[in-house]
């Protein structure tokens, strides 16, 4: 019984050849040749616990990323190319669809025009057009009036006009330095050494957990006050980690050098204010409220009364600002150096491990200050479509009989994110030129052009011609996962072998003639 399962070993192979050890089936009909066949399609998953080829595939397509963009010297190109003969046809045909579909007045004829407008937008975006145009389902939105006025207790910043540039300034004739900026949240009690408060009764749990689901807003507010004070697009790769007491800070490589004072006079003033409904106190706590099919909305379980609506809820002052902290860190870094790689490693270190992971649990009492940040989050509301508003007596956004009170499926509740409810990797638009999509072009492009140069032609596959499907519960034809593993296995074996092949050639070494995947028997 110690033995390994034959499974075990198969996922053992995989990860030590960068094979996913968790493919999804895929099933590819080609309509010229009538062929179906099925083929394993990578997780992609971030996270090396579930899938640690897959984590490491994804953690170097950041790096690369990373690196190109910091340190440019040179503006990127952004300008779009002109729209083709079949965008413009088929966008005008969309106009077509659209002023029929408002004069409509048959409901049946009215669903077919929508079907078949999303089905023009989804062909639009395949064509390659950037952006959404207006959906019929979308119903006009009244306009909210919130105060732009500064809060008196927040300093004043000067305001530029933004130029369009992603440079920074060059010194000395040739130096171009670049900047690692850190930023964190600002404290909720004393803690310990390992990250655990001195009184867990003061400590403002309540306040750690709202702050770390608006973080994202504090961190986009940071950066829009920052472009308008040094008055050019500055451009960055972020990192979003936990620090020892479990609160979010950011690990940011900005391209261009800003001046110390200024990173410290953007982050006193910076703020962002959480319009929402007052949610302090619980209005349900033993019973919840039930979903009225006659009215269409959530009622008192006693007094059967309709709660107040999302946009009927009275908001006179914010529900909650968030704020940074005084621990604000930057440092001017120059390109190529030894010091910026280190500082690239040490901005994706964490990026294969989700935030549970990367937070220290290992005492009682850490787990104890984990429980009691995770109970908070379980009861605040993430987003104006939350369930949680529920227990707090209000219907959020798009109230419907499929949500339950007190439950929500959204990243800030799980435990495994910690209140943070966004990505963990934040880039601007204009980094590097390049989506993550781009930069794996342009991996598979120099690993086709080192084989070429050895002789070895990749066939280009049509993929026009070629559909795929999801694999319907109980097909008889899907081969076991382990099957697609080791062909899998088989595969990359061979291709790691044209690729040695390949570099040996570049490096000037006479390639070996009898290089194969497969050793031949003596």
């Amino acid at each position: 019984m110690r033995q390994p399962a034959a499974f075990d070993v198969a996922k053992a192979a995989a990860e030590q050849h960068g094979v996913c050890v968790r493919p999804f089936t895929m099933e590819v009909e080609d309509h010229e040749s009538y062929e179906v066949r099925y083929v394993a399609v990578p997780c992609g998953s971030t996270v090396e616990s579930v899938c640690k080829p897959c984590a490491k595939k994804a953690k170097a397509l950041r790096i690369a990323q990373c690196r190109e963009g910091w340190h440019m010297e040179v503006e990127p190109d952004f300008t779009p190319e002109p729209p083709t003969k079949d965008q413009t046809e088929l966008l005008e045909y969309r106009a077509d669809l659209m002023k029929a579909f408002k004069e409509e007045d048959n409901s049946a004829e009215a669903d077919e025009l929508r079907e078949e407008i999303h089905s023009v937008d989804a062909e639009l975006r395949q064509l390659g057009v950037r952006g959404r145009l207006p959906s019929p389902d979308d119903p006009g939105k009244r306009p909210v009036k919130r105060s732009t006025k500064r809060r008196q207790d927040s300093p004043e910043l000067p305001r530029r006009r933004v130029e369009k540039r992603t440079i920074g300034r060059e010194y000395a004739g040739g130096f171009r330095p670049s900047m690692f900026v850190t930023l964190t949240l600002d404290s909720y009690g004393k803690v310990r050494d390992d990250g655990t408060p001195v009184d867990p009764d003061s400590y403002d749990y309540r306040r750690a957990a709202r702050d770390a689901v608006h973080f994202a807003s504090l961190v986009d507010r940071w950066w829009q006050n920052l472009r308008r004070v040094v008055g050019w697009d500055v451009q960055y790769f972020a990192t979003v980690e936990p620090q020892k007491r479990i609160t979010p800070h950011l690990h940011a490589a900005v391209r261009g050098s800003i001046p110390h004072e200024v990173i410290r006079q953007v982050t006193a003033a910076t703020y962002h204010q959480v319009w929402w409904p007052n949610h302090d106190e619980r209005v349900y706590v033993d019973e919840v409220p039930v979903w009225d099919t006659n009215i269409k909305a959530f009622v008192d379980p006693h007094t059967r009364r309709a709660l107040t609506t999302w946009e009927d809820a009275e908001v006179d002052e914010p529900a909650h600002v968030v704020t940074f902290g005084r621990q604000v860190h930057s440092k001017g870094i120059l390109g190529g150096s030894e010091e910026a790689g280190r500082h690239i490693g040490y901005l994706t270190k964490y990026l294969t491990k989700s935030i549970g992971e990367v937070v220290e649990q290992d005492t009682e009492r850490q787990r104890r200050h984990a429980d009691r940040l995770a109970d908070e989050l379980a009861v605040t509301p993430c987003s104006e479509r939350c369930p949680m508003w529920l227990l707090y007596g209000v219907q959020p956004r798009g109230a419907n009989g499929r949500m339950t009170p007190g439950r929500c499926k959204g990243r800030a509740h799980r435990r495994t994110t910690l209140g943070l409810p966004g990505r963990r990797v934040l880039v601007s638009r204009k980094w590097s030129g390049k989506t993550l999509a781009d930069h794996k072009a342009d991996r598979k492009r120099f690993v086709t052009q080192a084989l070429a140069a050895v002789g070895i032609e990749k066939p280009v596959t049509d993929t026009s011609r070629l559909v795929w499907h999801k694999v319907r519960p109980g097909d008889p034809n899907v081969p076991p996962r382990a099957h697609l593993l080791m062909h899998a296995i088989a595969q990359r074996v061979t291709w790691k072998a044209e690729y040695d092949r390949a570099m040996l050639a570049a490096s000037g070494s006479p390639p070996d003639t009898d290089l194969s995947a497969i050793p031949q028997a003596a």
